[in-house]
């Protein structure tokens, strides 16, 4: 059982947070847990118009003339499942297990991204052993879909003057700037074509990708399932005269899409044709991919037909071709992955594009993604490409949700702190770093621009995929060095 591991003030917390339903847009159970969490506990809690979490504690007795802190973290988790995985994000308890140095989940997220962070803040709030100034705990929601809490936290709510962010994900590691992000979706309509009754039914499935974080795992060029299945598609269509009926692939903006699906018709003296196609390409990008994908499943096969459908219906209308062309032709053209690394940080991720989320079912075409950049001209650039992309194939684009990234600050007195800090108790410096991910203290700056701010964590890995993980030596390490911080603030 996880609430045993070490730290138990930790991980009984993490443990609480599990068995409460929390995707983003569904927190409310999450909110309203952590809103009685902190009454209970005689402490000055507020929740917000939006249902932003503040929890207070005062200074511990000699140190009230530190400066004020706020440790922030955020409540929603990234809901992804196994394929064959029964669980519903809005109702079940995530199911936890321990393997070795590890804490897992059982065939979907583990939301320990950010539901570690926010125990750590919890923790300290309950804690009885901690000397601290002022601290207060800030939980978002919804950072994962849109940052929509951070972006309507109000100025002058919050006291502290310090920032500690406990969302970043690799312990040892102090990060000082993010990216900012920008949601971009594509849209077009077709009118469905009735099917010659000779045609044969098949279904396509690409899976078995590992997928992960568009921001933290886009730098391993790990295979895209949506870009990946519409490159099978295109050589089916070009070379075997196959037509599409639907095309499903990817659930969120944020995670790279793991799977697709699509079902075509193939012409009944073009089937050998279209499988000797399908065993080329398909093996041709197993190969490319085998080295970051070695588990990818590409399943070409007669669709089985459940009862009730293929009944003749308008469900069994497909796109016709030349809107079927233009479709999987943006798709293969579309930005997707790195677009530039930083030429001021080696090793960084500057402007990216994740194809999350495409479709092509009843008379409508849509595509979904996210560009992350940590600069804004940059992302704008991409922008119009994406749009030059798909008005090219006469289909619509749009762009929402839009928000800078955070600028590093070299002369942060807490991260100043901080690296003293890590230094005295492991006799290392810990790497300084900016992330290609959207914290959310770019936004937060907007409403309190004095903050001096910095983000650390435990150890993950492969999060926003059911491969999600904790690493559980981390995060008492990482908690021991959080109150040693704490320890630490400079006094007002």
């Amino acid at each position: 059982m996880i609430q045993n591991l070490d730290p138990k003030v930790v991980w009984k917390n993490f443990y609480a947070l599990t068995r409460i339903p929390r995707p983003s847009k569904h927190e409310e159970l999450a909110v309203e847990y952590l809103y009685n969490w902190g009454v209970s506990h005689g402490l000055e809690t507020i929740r917000d118009e939006v249902g932003n979490i503040i929890i207070r504690k005062p200074a511990t007795p000699g140190c009230e003339n530190m400066k004020g802190v706020i440790l922030q973290g955020h409540i929603d988790m990234v809901p992804q499942k196994n394929a064959d995985t029964v669980h519903d994000f809005e109702k079940d308890p995530i199911e936890t297990w321990i393997d070795g140095d590890w804490v897992k989940a059982k065939g979907t997220t583990l939301g320990a991204d950010n539901g570690l962070g926010v125990a750590m803040g919890m923790a300290v709030l309950e804690s009885t052993d901690i000397k601290h100034g002022p601290v207060e705990l800030l939980v978002t929601i919804d950072e994962e879909t849109g940052m929509t809490g951070a972006m309507a936290l109000k100025p002058g709510v919050l006291k502290g003057e310090i920032l500690i962010n406990l969302d970043s994900e690799t312990e040892g590691e102090l990060y000082v700037g993010c990216a900012g992000g920008l949601d971009a979706s594509a849209s077009a309509s077709y009118i469905p074509a009735d099917y010659d009754k000779s045609w044969e039914c098949w279904s396509l499935a690409v899976k078995g990708f590992k997928g992960g974080h568009s921001g933290m795992d886009i730098i391993l060029y790990r295979g895209n399932a949506n870009r990946l299945a519409a490159r099978v598609l295109y050589a089916l269509m070009i070379e075997a005269d196959v037509k599409l009926l639907d095309f499903e692939g990817g659930t969120l903006r944020n995670a790279i899409p793991r799977e697709a699906f699509a079902t075509v018709y193939v012409p009944a003296d073009k089937v050998e044709a279209a499988k000797a196609v399908f065993e080329r390409v398909s093996a041709q990008i197993k190969a490319e991919y085998a080295g970051t994908d070695p588990d990818s499943e590409f399943i070409f096969k007669p669709y089985e037909c459940t009862e009730g459908e293929c009944c003749g219906g308008d469900e069994c209308k497909y796109v016709p071709e030349a809107d079927a062309l233009r479709f999987i032709r943006a798709i293969l053209a579309c930005p997707d992955g790195v677009e530039r690394m930083s030429s001021e940080m080696p090793g960084l991720v500057e402007t990216s594009n994740n194809l999350a989320m495409v479709k092509i079912e009843g008379g409508k075409f849509s595509v979904n993604t996210l560009m992350r950049s940590s600069v804004d001209t940059a992302k704008e650039a991409l922008a119009q490409k994406f749009e030059a992309v798909f008005s090219l194939a006469g289909i619509e684009t749009s762009f929402a949700g839009g928000y800078s990234g955070w600028a590093p600050n070299p002369d942060s007195a807490i991260l100043a702190t901080m690296k003293k800090v890590y230094k005295d108790m492991y006799g290392v410096e810990p790497a300084v770093m900016a992330i290609h991910a959207g914290l959310e203290c770019g936004i937060l700056s907007g409403a309190y621009p004095n903050w001096d701010m910095v983000s650390c964590g435990p150890t993950l890995m492969s999060p926003h995929s059911p491969d999600e993980r904790a690493n559980i030596p981390s995060v008492a390490k990482c908690w021991d060095f959080l109150k040693a911080v704490l320890e630490n603030i400079p006094v007002k």
